[in-house]
């Protein structure tokens, strides 16, 4: 029987191959050593590392394309544009984690020594709670923005967005204390986890009812509620709705969409985590459900690639800036190109120095008639 207190690296913290199955990470294989079994662990050491590996380029350069276009071609400084600056920040941050990951699936341990267990832990751990907590946000922000307008603008000003997200991340990093603390490399066989103290049976099912509410079910109820009252309001209106301006109106129900279909992408990507953290509190799952174990995992850590993609769908600014990235970064491909092939054509005494001196353009005319 696998030890019942191990947990690999975030967000595997709360799912893991040992205690989630009914049968060992390491020995899971089926009579003789092959078969089914010796086959899911050869996608466990070589697809998924491979998978890992995929999602983590895709998410960090869709996320430094969103920074780069927050930051060099947004005109003006929006509250919202501030809280995607962070989630973008925090996505790109949680996707460092994953080739620390993927290497501890290929060599079925981690070799990167104690520190750096907890460090990848604990920043992993944080930056998806940060994630969950930035969408929270901007649905408080989308609230304020669509049903209290004029009395919300103090609130809805840069500098305020800023002071925002420096709590987000400060609560984000008091929510993962215990990993902080309790995140090493296990003796036994070598896995970056987290080992709870006596009883192991009472921390774990503690911490993942105190995660799943924190980071997953609690937001999200207030996420329900700011839309809830968004559409009280938005059908309340009525006719005073249509004396604003149209303009306004149709910018910030694009602003709302883009959020709405953000929080969406998240809740469809890390439900089945949370749900299956749940069911592993209740029953212990076979072998047979590893497959799906792997799955959310991977599910999990996609979502940190799909805001960039949401934000060139839907979002006017966001489509004119990744044009204006892509372009002119296509343009100084050129520039650099054409100016290569001039200097190939040049002619060979300049590239010794030498400048060739002018001609009489007469004498060459005179000289061609002779």
């Amino acid at each position: 029987m696998p030890e019942p207190n191990t947990f690999p690296p975030s967000p595997l913290f709360l799912l893991t191959p040992d205690p989630f199955f009914n049968g060992s990470y390491h020995n899971w294989t089926s009579p003789g050593g092959g078969g089914v079994g010796g086959f899911q662990l050869t996608i466990a050491g070589v697809l998924i590392p491979l998978i890992y590996v995929a999602v983590c380029v895709i998410g960090l350069v869709g996320n430094t394309l969103v920074i780069y276009i927050v930051l060099h071609y947004v005109r003006t400084e929006s509250v919202t544009n501030i809280y995607i600056l962070n989630l973008a920040i925090a996505d790109e941050l949680f996707m460092l984690g994953l080739p620390f990951l993927a290497v501890q699936n290929a060599l079925l341990s981690w070799p990167f020594g104690s520190l750096m267990c907890r460090v990848v832990m604990t920043v992993d751990a944080i930056n998806q709670f940060t994630a969950i907590f930035c969408l929270t946000v901007m649905s408080i922000d989308r609230y304020l923005a669509v049903v209290h307008p004029i009395r919300s603008s103090w609130w809805r000003r840069p500098h305020v967005a800023k002071a925002v997200n420096a709590a987000v991340w400060a609560v984000s990093f008091v929510v993962v204390l215990p990993v902080v603390v309790f995140a090493d490399v296990l003796e036994d066989d070598g896995n970056c986890s987290i080992v709870w103290p006596e009883p192991a049976e009472v921390w774990k099912a503690s911490f993942i009812v105190y995660t799943c509410t924190v980071g997953f079910f609690g937001p999200l109820l207030v996420i329900c509620l700011c839309y809830l009252l968004i559409v009280i309001k938005v059908r309340n209106a009525g006719k005073r709705a249509r004396s604003t301006s149209s303009r306004r109106r149709k910018s910030e129900r694009k602003i709302t969409r883009m959020v709405v279909v953000v929080v969406a992408v998240f809740v469809l990507c890390w439900l089945p985590f949370y749900i299956l953290n749940i069911v592993n509190l209740l029953i212990l799952l076979p072998g047979e459900f590893r497959g799906l174990y792997y799955f959310v995992v991977v599910l999990s850590y996609a979502n940190s690639c799909a805001n960039p993609i949401i934000y060139g769908f839907l979002s006017d600014n966001f489509k004119r800036g990744f044009r204006k990235a892509l372009c002119r970064s296509s343009r100084r491909v050129e520039n650099h190109e054409r100016a290569a092939a001039t200097e190939l054509q040049r002619p060979a005494e300049l590239w010794r120095g030498i400048v060739p001196e002018p001609r009489d353009v007469r004498n060459v005319k005179m000289y061609r008639n002779v």
